[in-house]
């Protein structure tokens, strides 16, 4: 039987970008294949059983923040970046395939819709979070306004097609209903600085961690209290 690797070493180590990595995304139906984004403004495509990268997508003009593989289709993906933009790719084309100016500032995050392969969403700096339709990207589906500073993530609930979390700058996380008039379900307040990462459970609906500046890791179920954990 072959032995585990130490749990202190890694299985492979990569040394391509040539700034900070700022985003890494597995590819959920490719599971050997993921994708990272960097402050170099690039983004490369690995696999596990490579020591180099696979490909290298280079047209944003800033930092990449963020990118999200299609959870529909093994190779469409996409990226947010600081130079204001979301690009959807697919690795076997020669360039992206859509270049929407898909806010005012810098676009801090971007994830795909569960249930809908043409549907995501997007955060910023402009306080904003919008959701898009690739197939009419002139203008966004909806624009959420409520967070006061820059909404670090957004994310898709794994359960309910129209509900997203986002998580900001201004220590609340924030549970929406895109498609309700009255679009924000929730406010959780209780970090005292910066929450800048959160996710959702996809074994218990409602349930979703966020991480703030504060070192304090929350654990929240929609309709009940939150959990505080150090």
């Amino acid at each position: 039987m072959t032995p585990l690797p130490s749990p202190r070493c890694p299985v492979r180590s990569f040394n391509e970008h040539s700034c900070e990595v700022y985003g890494v995304d597995w590819n959920t139906i490719r599971r050997d294949s993921f994708i990272t984004a960097s402050w170099d403004d690039i983004l490369k495509l690995w696999t596990v059983d490579r020591p180099t990268s696979i490909r290298t997508f280079q047209e944003h003009t800033y930092c990449v923040y963020s990118v999200s593989w299609s959870p529909r289709h093994a190779d469409v993906f996409a990226s947010a970046s600081g130079d204001s933009t979301v690009c959807v790719w697919d690795v076997r084309d020669c360039g992206s395939n859509v270049v929407i100016p898909a806010h005012n500032n810098e676009v801090l995050s971007c994830n795909w819709n569960k249930y809908d392969e043409c549907i995501f969403a997007t955060s910023s700096v402009d306080k904003t979070i919008r959701v898009w339709d690739v197939r009419s990207p002139q203008a966004p589906l909806v624009s959420l306004s409520g967070h006061s500073y820059r909404v670090k993530m957004v994310k898709f609930s794994p359960h309910q097609e129209n509900i997203l979390v986002s998580c900001s700058y201004d220590m609340t996380v924030r549970m929406w209903d895109y498609r309700a008039e009255d679009s924000m379900v929730s406010v959780y307040d209780q970090h005292t600085e910066f929450v800048y990462g959160l996710d959702l459970s996809v074994l218990i609906e409602g349930l979703i961690a966020s991480t703030g500046w504060d070192e304090l890791v929350y654990v929240w179920q929609h309709g009940n209290d939150a959990r505080a954990m150090p």
